[in-house]
């Protein structure tokens, strides 16, 4: 299970919001839903690391926060593949 530790809703944050990802600053560009459910939102967040101009997105549903929380780390054009992380911070 990640570790989450915030300041306010994650549905709160916004495009320029920076979050820290096991020790690593990364900036929001984009926050929106990914799919709807009958019951819920599948939600993303597409963030990016400005040193290294990598590009990830955090996914999770928005009922279930602490137990669905993702990240993938965007390789080529269109491919996302799951990134295991420990600690996120906003």
């Amino acid at each position: 299970m990640v570790e989450i530790k915030s300041s306010r809703s994650i549905s709160d944050l916004k495009k320029g919001d920076k979050l820290n990802v096991d020790g690593v600053v990364v900036e929001v560009d984009d926050y929106g839903i990914l799919m709807e459910h009958k019951n819920t939102s599948e939600m993303f967040i597409d963030i990016f690391d400005p040193k290294t101009d990598k590009d990830y997105q955090l996914r999770y549903f928005e009922n279930n926060l602490e137990m669905s929380l993702e990240l993938y780390e965007l390789q080529g054009e269109i491919l996302y593949v799951k990134k295991e992380f420990e600690k996120i911070e906003w």
